[in-house]
């Protein structure tokens, strides 16, 4: 499933605040950019149409949505078209550069441990 960068923001805040509304939605993406309740509206449609997102309940006249896919299965979807986008497709490039760039504090720097070393015995 191919989602836009919108879509992807959309599907975001759905998974943080799911159950909930087209207006629910708006509003939260509202805090952050201007847009309109129709193109929100829109947006949640075409998610419904790719079978992203599924229409849960009703509160009043209101239509309750949830998503209908997991977070952790667009991420490995995404991962690899964003990885050959900014770093050529080499993934010790990605790596280095989230390392190099975020603050880690000392539980950051032991959890990346662990996942190396799961990954080293694993080979």
């Amino acid at each position: 499933m191919k989602l836009s960068d919108f879509e992807l923001d959309v599907m975001q805040l759905m998974w943080q605040h799911e159950p909930c509304t087209a207006a629910q939605l708006h509003q939260l993406l509202s805090q952050n950019k201007e847009v309109a309740y129709t193109t929100v509206k829109t947006i949640i449609d075409r998610l419904e149409k790719k079978g992203a997102v599924e229409r849960a309940d009703k509160q009043g006249r209101a239509i309750v949505y949830r998503s209908k896919v997991q977070q952790s299965t667009l991420s490995s979807q995404e991962t690899p078209s964003f990885m050959q986008r900014f770093f050529g497709g080499n993934s010790r490039s990605l790596i280095a550069h989230f390392i190099k760039e975020e603050e880690l504090n000392e539980d950051d720097i032991h959890y990346l441990q662990e996942l190396l070393n799961k990954k080293k015995s694993h080979k």
